[in-house]
């Protein structure tokens, strides 16, 4: 069972020498070629042309982005259900929660009484339960 230690020896991570990357040559000939673009900036760019709409009486050039957030906004102020849908996640998606919006009163109470845990909504728990039993105990 001895060898001799040969540093042409092909095995797990040691290809043979003929089909290993000769020097200057990619592993992927056909790959990727320079400049390509993805779909973001492809995206990105056609958004931001510029397109002439007539509004109030006048032409107007505005981005293709903008005119869509107008078509969009103008969609759900006349009552399409699924454009109000789509303006309000995208609200709520683009300017979040600042936490400086004031709760009403009732909200308020919700929000204290789910803070303050499940035994003061009448959930028992493990821990109530155990000092409910210590406390029947002692007497």
């Amino acid at each position: 069972m001895t060898q001799e230690c040969n540093t042409d020896s092909v095995g797990f991570k040691k290809p043979p020498k003929r089909h290993q990357f000769q020097p200057g040559q990619s592993g992927n000939p056909n790959g990727r070629p320079k400049g390509a673009r993805n779909f973001r900036t492809d995206l990105r760019e056609e958004l931001s042309e510029l397109l002439s709409i007539r509004e109030e009486g006048r032409e107007i050039s505005i981005s293709k982005q903008r005119a869509l957030i107008k078509r969009l906004v103008a969609s759900a102020v006349s009552g399409d259900a699924r454009a109000i849908a789509t303006v309000l996640s995208f609200c709520a998606r683009t300017f979040g929660d600042d936490g400086d919006d004031e709760l009403a009163s009732e909200d308020r109470d919700i929000v204290q009484a789910f803070a303050r845990g499940p035994r003061k909504r009448g959930i028992k728990t493990k821990a109530a339960t155990h000092s409910l039993n210590e406390q029947s105990s002692k007497e």
